[in-house]
């Protein structure tokens, strides 16, 4: 304390401060860039290891032996849907009785938000089938999923064969304790979300569905299967969920263990393990691997129908059979041993996966960078909002104090002139209208939808961008008065002032987005901090020299993180502040192709319409795609 309230002390710091802060702003980011990038390095990174006492050991017999019996199921799946047009609902059901399963369908419909692009149409229905093992040794208060998705591009038939395989080889087995759901869906993530909806006795997305009328106990894990070929090169796993949520880490590690016991070849992002990292291209393998995740968990879109069960508090795996031109081949019994032995270990667990990480990256499926070690890089990148925060208080205060306290400071820029303090009050209109324009960008869209199409010759597609478009380009028309802001007397204090705030609000904003979804903030903050960091009115004014922070804000998905970008974006405005003609120079853009990606997956993946967070939403959703109740 005795640093701040020493004048003379106080000083020195200041003029530490101030000459100092560029090289350390410079400093600090690529200190961020260069610690991510170092994540895919082995000291960096820990060998995957199982936490789960119940989980830990592989010593487990699998005796499936069914891959003919799953091709027979597959070819006359296959057959039946091809005459039918649709999910052989009848067929399936007679199929899953014949193995001894409880069979139950539910019927779903949704309003697509959009026509849909290949049959026109605004109402998609279809018809979900399950079948339930009730477990012999314990009563039915837990389970078991294994789901097959059937989208209207791709049959999946191999893995709705190899489903029924595994279902009849299950049934005569005595050892299970936990209920086993075997589920095949209609419009892949469509009839995903309708069932577990249905299960879960919710309704977030306005589905409409009917009550199912067979259940189990609770979820306890999931996986889901996708395969289109009788023989597979390698598995790839899927991990990224609904708002950039990971499962356990344990799920995955069983995964990769059943694996190796088969000789399975198992990649992650379509990439194979590393096998030499005391070379180089070890770890380029792994930053490629890496990046990858860090792009898709990014985007918030499930990758796989295991992250709709995310968001219920299931653990889920996408397991995908990929069919290269390698020279090993393996059929459906080797991966049906795998399925076998994870649901076999699955079923000794006694209370969920939780002992394992949830916050992770993988540059390798056996190594994984857990969050104490990955959010310095987001940390380094917020702390130049820190620094350049620090430094405009510094001059705030520096203009606040006597010329004779003042002389004594040097910094990067010369002193400011004595002047009263900035008002609060200055500082109110722009908050309010760039939280008005954030809020105009997330309710204006859907809500005009159906007014534009009744008053202009245009689709719902093109209502939508076209309002989008129509809000950015009154944003740059407002305010007027924005150089009121600035003081006449000293009209660098008013910008300052906003700047400040703007810097403040857009670093917490990134902080809480870090939180619940790294790859999100990391990525906003790589793009977002410099322009943020280096944007003030001066030099000439030309709309041009707005552009680098319209490209910037673009990346800014969502009102609060879009509201801290308009206070930043003002202050390109008040590049004509200082005369009495109001400023003219264009506000920064606001992502309407994320928006518009937005709509899309509401329309493809049965999402309901998503936003990124307030300071409000809960831990455990990203905020990329945060659900609208």
């Amino acid at each position: 304390m005795g640093l701040l309230s020493d004048p003379v002390r106080r000083r020195a710091l200041a003029r530490l401060v101030l000459r100092l802060n560029a090289p350390l702003c410079v400093l600090s980011y690529l200190a961020g860039i260069a610690w991510f990038l170092a994540l895919a390095f082995p000291p960096l990174t820990q060998r995957t290891y199982m936490s789960e006492n119940a989980m830990g050991s592989t010593m487990v017999e699998e005796q499936f032996a069914g891959g003919d019996r799953a091709r027979v199921f597959a070819r006359d799946f296959a057959v039946h849907r091809r005459k039918s047009g649709a999910l052989p609902v009848a067929w399936l059901e007679r199929t899953m009785r014949s193995v001894g399963l409880e069979v139950y369908t539910q019927s779903f419909s949704r309003k697509l938000p959009f026509p849909d692009e290949t049959h026109e149409r605004y109402m998609v229905s279809g018809i979900n089938v399950y079948g339930i093992l009730r477990a012999p040794r314990a009563a039915s208060t837990e389970s078991l999923v294994l789901t097959v998705p059937c989208g209207s591009d791709s049959t999946n038939s191999q893995a709705v064969g190899l489903l029924l395989a595994l279902a009849a080889h299950f049934r005569g087995q005595i050892y299970w304790a936990k209920d086993i759901i075997f589920l095949v869906t209609e419009h892949d993530l469509l009839g995903t979300e309708a069932w577990l909806e249905a299960y879960h006795d919710v309704n977030v997305t306005g589905m409409q569905s009917s009550p199912l009328q067979g259940r189990a106990g609770a979820i306890q894990a999931a996986v889901a299967l996708e395969l289109n070929s009788d023989v597979v090169t390698s598995l790839d796993v899927a991990v990224e969920g609904l708002n950039g949520q990971l499962p356990n880490l344990d799920l995955l590690n069983l995964f990769q263990t059943f694996c190796q016991k088969g000789g399975l070849l198992c990649t992650l992002q379509g990439k194979l393990q590393p096998q030499d990292w005391a070379s180089i291209d070890g770890p380029l393998q792994s930053v490629q691997t890496l990046l990858l995740m860090v792009l898709q968990q990014a985007s918030g879109r499930p990758h796989g129908p295991h992250g709709l069960f995310l968001r219920y508090r299931v653990e889920a795996l996408t397991l995908r059979g990929i069919n290269s031109f390698r020279q090993y081949k393996y059929d459906l019994v080797a991966v049906g041993k795998a399925l076998e032995g994870m649901f076999r270990k699955l079923n000794h667990l006694l209370e969920r996966l939780h002992q394992s990480f949830f916050f992770y990256l993988l540059p390798a499926l056996s190594r994984f960078v857990s969050i104490g070690l990955y959010m310095p890089a987001a940390g380094f990148l917020l702390l130049v909002l820190g620094l350049k925060a620090l430094e405009l208080w510094m001059q705030l205060h520096e203009a606040g104090v006597g010329p004779e306290e003042a002389g004594g400071i040097s910094g990067s820029s010369p002193p400011l002139p004595l002047t009263q303090g900035v008002g609060l009050a200055s500082l109110v209109a722009p908050l309010l209208i760039s939280q008005a324009v954030g809020l105009a960008l997330y309710v204006l869209p859907v809500l005009g939808q159906h007014v534009a199409t009744q008053h202009f010759p245009v689709t719902e597609a093109e209502a939508v961008v076209l309002t989008l478009l129509a809000i950015c380009a009154a944003g740059l028309a407002l305010p007027h008065n924005t150089h009121r802001v600035a003081n006449p007397q000293a009209p660098d204090r008013g910008w300052m002032a906003l700047k400040l705030v703007a810097l403040i609000y857009l670093a917490l904003q990134l902080a809480c987005t870090t939180l619940t979804n790294f790859s999100l903030g990391f990525l906003l903050a790589a793009t977002m901090v410099p322009a943020a960091a280096l944007v003030k009115p001066s030099g000439p004014r030309c709309p041009l020299g707005s552009w680098p922070a319209v490209c910037c804000s673009r990346g800014a998905p969502g009102s609060s993180a879009c509201s801290a970008w308009h206070l930043l974006t003002f202050l390109v405005r008040l590049l004509g502040s200082r005369s009495e003609a109001p400023a003219a120079s264009a506000l920064g853009g606001e992502p309407w192709m994320d928006t518009w990606d937005m709509e899309l997956a509401r329309a493809d993946l049965a999402q309901p319409q998503v936003h990124t967070p307030t300071l409000a939403i809960s831990a455990h959703r990203g905020p990329e795609l945060c659900l609208r109740r």
